[in-house]
Protein backbone atom coordinates (compact mmCIF):
# COMPACT_ATOMS: atom_id res chain seq x y z
CA UNK A 1 0.00 0.00 0.00
CA UNK A 2 1.39 3.32 -0.87
CA UNK A 3 2.88 5.88 1.69
CA UNK A 4 0.36 8.65 2.77
CA UNK A 5 1.09 12.02 2.61
CA UNK A 6 0.79 11.79 6.68
CA UNK A 7 3.17 8.90 6.79
CA UNK A 8 5.86 10.93 4.30
CA UNK A 9 5.92 14.35 6.66
CA UNK A 10 6.18 12.21 9.21
CA UNK A 11 9.02 10.17 7.99
CA UNK A 12 10.68 13.24 6.96
CA UNK A 13 10.23 15.56 10.48
CA UNK A 14 12.26 12.71 12.04
CA UNK A 15 15.22 12.67 9.27
CA UNK A 16 15.04 16.33 8.70
CA UNK A 17 16.07 16.19 12.30
CA UNK A 18 19.30 14.25 12.01
CA UNK A 19 19.96 15.82 8.64
CA UNK A 20 20.15 19.24 10.47
CA UNK A 21 22.77 17.49 13.07
CA UNK A 22 24.65 16.37 10.44
CA UNK A 23 24.98 19.93 8.58
CA UNK A 24 25.36 22.19 11.61
CA UNK A 25 28.84 19.83 12.40
CA UNK A 26 29.75 20.88 8.45
CA UNK A 27 33.15 23.07 9.50
CA UNK A 28 32.93 26.71 7.78
CA UNK A 29 36.28 27.24 7.53
CA UNK A 30 36.82 23.88 5.26
CA UNK A 31 33.49 24.60 3.09
CA UNK A 32 35.56 24.24 -0.18
CA UNK A 33 36.98 21.09 0.56
CA UNK A 34 37.18 17.71 -1.82
CA UNK A 35 37.87 14.29 -0.80
CA UNK A 36 38.91 13.78 -4.71
CA UNK A 37 38.80 16.17 -7.13
CA UNK A 38 35.90 14.41 -9.06
CA UNK A 39 34.31 15.00 -5.56
CA UNK A 40 31.35 17.84 -4.39
CA UNK A 41 33.63 20.23 -2.08
CA UNK A 42 32.21 19.93 1.55
CA UNK A 43 30.26 23.06 0.83
CA UNK A 44 28.63 22.20 -2.42
CA UNK A 45 27.95 18.87 -0.81
CA UNK A 46 26.03 20.12 2.43
CA UNK A 47 23.92 22.56 0.73
CA UNK A 48 22.67 20.00 -1.80
CA UNK A 49 21.88 17.72 1.07
CA UNK A 50 20.32 20.71 2.63
CA UNK A 51 18.25 22.13 -0.06
CA UNK A 52 17.26 19.05 -2.16
CA UNK A 53 14.40 17.81 -0.42
CA UNK A 54 12.23 20.98 -1.05
CA UNK A 55 13.98 21.56 -4.99
CA UNK A 56 12.66 18.00 -6.04
CA UNK A 57 9.40 17.78 -3.64
CA UNK A 58 8.87 20.97 -5.50
CA UNK A 59 8.49 18.93 -9.43
CA UNK A 60 5.43 16.51 -7.94
CA UNK A 61 3.49 19.86 -7.98
CA UNK A 62 3.82 19.83 -12.27
CA UNK A 63 2.87 16.44 -14.06
CA UNK A 64 6.50 16.42 -15.60
CA UNK A 65 9.78 18.70 -15.60
CA UNK A 66 11.64 19.46 -18.56
CA UNK A 67 15.53 18.08 -17.06
CA UNK A 68 17.34 21.14 -15.62
CA UNK A 69 20.88 22.53 -16.69
CA UNK A 70 22.29 20.15 -13.56
CA UNK A 71 25.85 22.70 -14.06
CA UNK A 72 28.15 22.69 -11.20
CA UNK A 73 26.57 22.78 -7.62
CA UNK A 74 27.03 26.41 -5.95
CA UNK A 75 29.31 26.79 -3.37
CA UNK A 76 28.20 28.18 -0.22
CA UNK A 77 30.35 30.68 1.74
CA UNK A 78 28.85 30.13 5.42
CA UNK A 79 27.52 27.09 7.57
CA UNK A 80 24.51 29.76 8.00
CA UNK A 81 23.50 29.63 4.69
CA UNK A 82 23.48 25.95 4.48
CA UNK A 83 21.30 25.80 7.66
CA UNK A 84 19.33 28.49 6.54
CA UNK A 85 19.04 26.22 3.48
CA UNK A 86 17.93 23.82 5.25
CA UNK A 87 15.42 25.66 6.76
CA UNK A 88 13.72 26.84 3.62
CA UNK A 89 14.06 23.48 1.98
CA UNK A 90 12.36 21.96 5.08
CA UNK A 91 8.93 24.11 4.46
CA UNK A 92 8.84 24.06 0.98
CA UNK A 93 9.25 20.10 1.04
CA UNK A 94 6.27 19.97 3.10
CA UNK A 95 4.25 22.77 2.01
CA UNK A 96 4.58 20.90 -1.82
CA UNK A 97 3.73 17.07 -0.39
CA UNK A 98 1.02 18.98 1.95
CA UNK A 99 -0.35 20.28 -1.96
CA UNK A 100 -0.09 17.38 -3.69
CA UNK A 101 -1.81 15.58 -1.39
CA UNK A 102 -2.97 11.58 -1.18
CA UNK A 103 -4.94 11.91 -4.14
CA UNK A 104 -2.06 13.33 -5.98
CA UNK A 105 0.69 10.44 -4.68
CA UNK A 106 -0.43 8.18 -7.45
CA UNK A 107 -0.46 10.55 -9.76
CA UNK A 108 2.07 10.18 -12.75
CA UNK A 109 4.64 12.37 -13.29
CA UNK A 110 7.84 12.22 -15.94
CA UNK A 111 11.39 13.70 -16.48
CA UNK A 112 12.20 14.89 -20.01
CA UNK A 113 14.93 16.63 -21.89
CA UNK A 114 14.43 18.00 -25.12
CA UNK A 115 10.85 16.54 -25.09
CA UNK A 116 11.91 13.14 -24.48
CA UNK A 117 10.90 11.23 -21.72
CA UNK A 118 13.57 9.72 -19.31
CA UNK A 119 11.54 8.14 -16.45
CA UNK A 120 8.02 7.68 -15.30
CA UNK A 121 7.00 7.02 -11.82
CA UNK A 122 4.25 8.03 -9.68
CA UNK A 123 4.60 11.60 -7.84
CA UNK A 124 4.95 9.49 -4.61
CA UNK A 125 8.18 7.49 -5.75
CA UNK A 126 8.95 10.90 -6.61
CA UNK A 127 9.53 12.35 -3.38
CA UNK A 128 10.02 8.69 -2.04
CA UNK A 129 12.96 8.22 -3.88
CA UNK A 130 14.36 11.37 -4.87
CA UNK A 131 13.44 13.97 -2.21
CA UNK A 132 13.88 11.35 0.34
CA UNK A 133 15.90 8.75 -0.35
CA UNK A 134 18.39 10.41 -2.76
CA UNK A 135 19.09 13.03 0.04
CA UNK A 136 19.88 10.44 2.87
CA UNK A 137 22.32 8.68 0.31
CA UNK A 138 24.36 12.19 0.16
CA UNK A 139 23.64 12.55 3.80
CA UNK A 140 25.61 9.59 4.25
CA UNK A 141 28.46 10.70 1.85
CA UNK A 142 28.55 13.88 4.09
CA UNK A 143 29.09 11.96 6.98
CA UNK A 144 32.01 10.43 5.33
CA UNK A 145 33.63 14.02 4.49
CA UNK A 146 33.04 14.88 8.21
CA UNK A 147 34.62 11.65 9.32
CA UNK A 148 37.81 12.19 6.63
CA UNK A 149 38.41 16.02 8.15
CA UNK A 150 38.11 14.55 12.10
CA UNK A 151 35.19 16.27 12.93
CA UNK A 152 32.90 14.16 15.15
CA UNK A 153 29.92 12.40 13.22
CA UNK A 154 26.44 12.77 15.22
CA UNK A 155 24.17 10.13 15.92
CA UNK A 156 22.25 9.01 12.48
CA UNK A 157 20.55 5.53 13.17
CA UNK A 158 22.46 4.90 16.36
CA UNK A 159 25.14 5.95 17.95
CA UNK A 160 28.24 7.19 15.92
CA UNK A 161 31.62 5.79 16.91
CA UNK A 162 31.84 9.78 17.86
CA UNK A 163 28.89 9.46 20.43
CA UNK A 164 28.99 5.82 21.71
CA UNK A 165 31.01 5.30 24.70
CA UNK A 166 31.64 1.34 23.82
CA UNK A 167 33.04 2.34 20.86
CA UNK A 168 36.77 1.83 19.81
CA UNK A 169 38.91 5.11 20.09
Amino acid sequence: MPATVAEILQEFDLESATTRRVLERVPADQLTWKPHAKSMSLGQLALHVAAGPGIISEWALEDSLEMPNMGGAPQPSSGAQILAAHEEGTKKMKAAVSKVGDGGLGQMWQLKKNGATLMTMPKGVLIRSLALNHIYHHRGQLSVYLRLLNVPVPSIYGPSADENPMAPR
